[in-house]
């Protein structure tokens, strides 16, 4: 094995912490260490070995850091921060607000190209993994339709509204797909959903002392765009109920193409699925931008720059294996 490549932390909250685990588990990398906009001396890391600066001193880690993974949310923090740290880092992120890719990969683009950097945005699952088998399901199986369906995980947009109702002390909401509308996609019906059709949403709620339980549960199901278009249940738990029982945040889904393939008068039906059971959210979407991260490093390295999509890297450069290796031994 050559030099270890050298990895950065840009930001220490579920997904920071999931790529320090991530990298540890990776031989042919190495953490340099975790930039922070808090006082690095109130983060405390997993490993004793993490070391932990200012965001300031990232300045001083510019011919140090192979690739900054940044770990931001993309509500605020990475439409400021992906182009701005794609001038000096070649980096990854998970930018997973869909309507704004666009946008985001040319303001990225720019500042990477004129730096001489390589910036994969938008890795992950969703985006990431789940919109590169959309492509291949589509690309495969041209007559056909394609079906993503999400959970049973939990979400953590639909959490913070229930939290917000009155009445409401604390509480947890999972998406899941609806058993029906999954096995009729699998049989290859290409059945027309409506979104209730194609998910359910399940409540577990924490009241407050004297609140009431059916006006807190009117709330949740009538609340327009989060519950309203969906069947949703909501139970009623205790506090230590919801620690012991909801605490993680797992997630996952389906991509399936239901297509078909031969002569219009005698087709076959095919059925292409992609499938994610995840116990961690964040520890999984970690491990992918770590796996992209060592992609963007070999990218760099052959002058491939600017910003770049799932699309744009070959599966190989994921892998720390050569390619005689994998053609050897998993071809």
């Amino acid at each position: 094995m050559g030099e270890k490549i050298r990895i950065g932390i840009a930001g220490y909250g579920n997904l920071g912490r999931g790529v320090e685990a991530a990298v540890a588990r990776t031989p042919d990398m190495e953490l340099v260490g975790v930039f922070t906009r808090r006082e690095p001396a109130a983060v405390t890391p997993q490993a004793d070995g993490t070391r932990v600066y200012g965001w300031d001193a990232l300045a001083r880690f510019e011919d140090e850091v192979d690739v900054l993974i940044l770990c931001g949310g993309s509500k605020e923090d990475l439409p400021r921060q992906g182009p701005e740290l794609a001038a000096r880092f070649n980096t990854v992120d998970s930018f997973d607000t869909h309507a704004r890719i666009p946008e985001y990969f040319a303001s990225v683009d720019g500042p990477a190209r004129a730096a001489g950097t390589t910036a994969v945005i938008s890795t992950g699952w969703d985006p990431g993994l789940f919109s590169l088998n959309r492509v291949l399901g589509e690309s495969i199986l041209p007559a056909g339709e394609t079906y993503t369906f999400w959970g049973r995980g939990v979400s953590q947009g639909h959490s913070d509204a229930v939290r917000k109702v009155p009445g409401v002390a604390a509480g947890v909401q999972y998406t899941i797909p609806s058993e029906e509308a999954v096995e009729a996609v699998r049989r290859g019906d290409r059945p027309e959903l409506s979104t209730r059709e194609k998910h359910v949403r399940e409540c577990f709620v924490v009241l407050e002392d004297g609140a009431d339980a059916d006006t807190v549960r009117q709330a949740i199901v009538t609340m327009p765009h989060y519950f309203e278009p969906y069947d949703t249940t909501v139970h009623f738990i205790t506090a230590d109920e919801l620690t012991r029982d909801h605490a993680g945040i797992p997630h996952g889904g389906f991509v399936i193409r239901s297509g078909e393939t031969g002569p219009a008068d005698d087709p076959s039906g095919q059925v292409y699925e992609f499938s994610l059971k995840l116990g961690s959210n964040p520890g999984f979407t970690s491990s992918v931008l770590v796996a992209y991260a060592r992609a963007a490093h070999r990218m760099n390295a052959r002058g491939d720059v600017g910003a770049k999509t799932l699309y744009d890297v070959a599966p190989g450069l994921l892998s720390p294996k050569t390619p005689e290796q994998l053609r050897a031994e998993d071809l």
